[in-house]
């Protein structure tokens, strides 16, 4: 018999439905520190060093929670260096201007 204000097939206190209808749903589907992917699409961005960073944010899919700020410092880590490397690239030499005086 369900708890009183806790409908039939609902996880007492979750809000959460139990399809089986047999009780509590599994602590891992509840707990929202458990891996989970986020399904976030990744777009190349075309840099190759940029695009590597990118992918690292994976990593992230496969770890709780509490793991993912690694992945991120790591990856913006890796944004700043490769950003910091593009500035540091010479720049093309200025072209000098043109004079037609004929």
């Amino acid at each position: 018999m369900p708890e009183p204000g806790t409908a039939a097939g609902t996880v007492p206190g979750s809000g959460v439905a139990d399809p089986s209808g047999e009780g509590p749903a599994p602590a891992a589907a509840l707990d929202p520190a458990a891996p989970a992917p986020l399904g976030v699409a990744r777009t190349p961005t075309g840099d190759a060093g940029v695009d590597a960073e990118l992918e690292r944010l994976a990593d992230a899919d496969h770890l709780p929670a509490d793991g993912h700020i690694e992945v991120y410092e790591d990856v913006h880590r890796g944004l700043r260096e490769t950003l910091t490397a593009l500035d540091a690239r010479p720049a093309p030499a200025p072209v000098p201007p043109h004079n037609n005086r004929s």
